[in-house]
């Protein structure tokens, strides 16, 4: 009991020190509080979620629980009358603790890198080429037994890049279409390689594939109407087909984030993210949808 109490004072002080949830969402209300110097807007985000129940002879049943959520969310775009350039990075790293004698388990783990750079080709229409790569830092493993490793540094992590035509008419809507793009899935684990995970061909570190791209993003945070007024909302729709091999298998990432400001301080989070991809293959079946919830409320504070 002394130890929890211990870990939840840490825990508080990092909580009043950094800030509560942030999402993707979110960069469309700290982009109202950047520096912006000969067209260049930059701006961080950093922040810390908690949630904590303890019960002590609780006659009703239960487990004590600690849940940690940490993001940091930095940007540095560029743009000009001819050219848009546009940088970003988001990490983000979860852990649970359920019971006394369990120890930490993940919930959150990402790394996600992204650079693009366009010139305006005629309208609303720019010629474009994008750079993104994502990873995890951890080990994953298949809860509830911690023995069985699915997951590590750089195992997976995917490298893509494309060029294209990106269309965005307003600063709310905006879409990217790549006839020519590049995907390289990296399993830098020799365990994991050696069975062919996340579509390796078993005992291989990389798999390479060349098809199109499309990325669709709604965003807007400056909702006239009164009960919208504080909400950022942005939804992100990423699409890849392998024209080498089954290109009818559309791998799908799609990702919403809901934010709302209660007051200066205190906001709300809504984090949901789909995925699809029929190279992750299961032990007892073929690729599934994969879904990941994530609610926050919490401290905010920009930086």
């Amino acid at each position: 009991m002394k130890q929890t109490k211990v870990l939840l004072l840490l825990l508080l002080t990092a909580v009043i020190s950094l800030s509560a949830q942030v999402t993707d969402a979110e960069k469309k209300l700290k982009t109202l509080e950047t520096d912006t110097i000969a067209g260049w807007k930059k701006g961080a985000v950093a922040s810390v979620n908690l949630a904590q129940t303890a019960l002590v002879n609780w006659s009703a049943g239960g487990e004590s629980s600690v849940a940690v959520n940490g993001l940091l969310s930095v940007f540095a775009n560029y743009k000009n009358e001819n050219t848009a350039w546009d940088n970003s990075l988001d990490v983000g790293y979860g852990m649970l603790q359920q019971g006394k004698n369990n120890g930490f388990i993940k919930t959150d783990d990402r790394f996600d890198l992204l650079s693009k750079y366009g010139r305006k080709a005629f309208s609303d229409f720019y010629y474009t080429a994008l750079v993104n790569f994502k990873t995890q830092f951890a080990p994953g493993y298949n809860y509830p037994n911690d023995s069985v490793q699915i997951s590590n540094f750089l195992a997976p992590a995917y490298l893509l890049g494309a060029v294209g035509l990106n269309y965005k008419p307003n600063s709310y809507f905006n879409v990217f279409f790549a006839p020519v793009t590049g995907k390289m899935t990296i399993v830098n684990d020799s365990a994991l390689s050696s069975v062919g995970a996340y579509g390796v061909a078993p005992g291989d570190r990389t798999k390479s594939e060349f098809g199109g791209y499309a990325r669709i993003i709604y965003s807007k945070s400056d909702f006239t109407n009164e009960i919208l007024k504080n909400v950022a909302f942005t939804t992100k729709l990423d699409l890849f087909s392998n024209y080498l091999k089954d290109p009818q298998n559309v791998d799908v990432s799609w990702e919403t984030q809901i934010a709302m400001k209660v007051n200066k301080y205190i906001s709300v989070n809504l984090n949901t993210h789909l995925l699809y991809d029929a190279d992750i293959k299961y032990e007892d079946g073929p690729a599934r949808v994969q879904f990941k919830e994530i609610l926050g409320v919490g401290f905010t504070m920009k930086l």
